[in-house]
């Protein structure tokens, strides 16, 4: 098993994340996402406890914000099993062990399992929506719960095993090729949202860190929906506590 000799980039620690696997390629986009996923979860909880059941348009509005989060959330493991996971296995064959091909496999496996929790959250929410209720509240409570544990334990799989993997056995032109292709596959339509949610509560430093990586391009996109993005997020979470971690 050989490793790579290129230098180690600097990576970000985020608010929640569980390790930082310092190598050659610059985990940023990964780490961000992460971090969003984290903070959208800790906020759907949040807003649940505390929204009044008579707020209809509030609940309304959680219910088309949740919609957004998953679509994110399934682009972005769609993606990784698209792009990521196979290439990661390729280099795993070339350079790692049978333990870590096992590993790259469990990826997919456990996105498996998020995607019918995804499903009964957003069956319970919308059950509060059309009867509020405090028995429709707290089934919502337990499966925002259920649904952070398996999610949480996922991105704490991946960063603490999977992403240090990527590090030792990934080539850094392999990397970026994946980096890219994954960028590339977002709708066009989407693109101005996705960048409002992957930037919002971010460190001032984390920030600066995505445009470095990101590009001019993004920062511009990022000012130009900023505003927008920040209006729907309150009219969403304004009763809970934004999704602290």
């Amino acid at each position: 098993m050989t490793s790579t000799t290129h230098p180690a980039r600097p990576q970000l620690e985020l608010p929640g994340q569980t390790h930082v696997a310092e190598g050659p390629n610059d985990h940023t986009g990964m780490y961000v996402m992460h971090h969003a996923f984290r903070r959208d979860l800790a906020a759907f909880a949040s807003s649940a406890r505390a929204t009044p059941l008579g707020d209809t348009a509030t609940w309304s509005a959680l219910l088309h914000r949740w919609d957004r989060f998953a679509s994110v959330l399934h682009h972005h493991h769609t993606a990784e099993d698209t792009h990521y996971w196979p290439a990661l296995l390729t280099a795993v064959e070339a350079r790692g062990t049978d333990a870590d091909l096992e590993e790259v496999r469990a990826m997919s496996e456990e996105h498996a399992d998020i995607d019918p929790l995804l499903t009964a959250s957003r069956a319970a929410l919308a059950a509060v929506v059309e009867h509020p209720c405090e028995e429709h509240r707290h089934a919502l409570e337990i499966r925002l719960a259920g649904l952070r544990e398996v999610l949480g334990e996922h991105l704490r799989h991946e960063e603490t095993v999977v992403l240090p993997m990527v590090q030792r056995v990934m080539p850094t032109d392999t990397f970026t090729a994946v980096e890219k292709a994954i960028g590339k596959s977002y709708p066009a339509r989407d693109i101005g949202f996705v960048i409002g949610w992957a930037m919002h509560g971010l460190p001032a430093e984390a920030r600066e860190a995505m445009f470095a990586l990101a590009g001019t391009p993004y920062r511009v996109l990022h000012a130009l929906m900023r505003r927008r993005f920040e209006r729907s997020e309150a009219a969403a979470f304004h009763h809970g506590d934004g999704g602290v971690l």
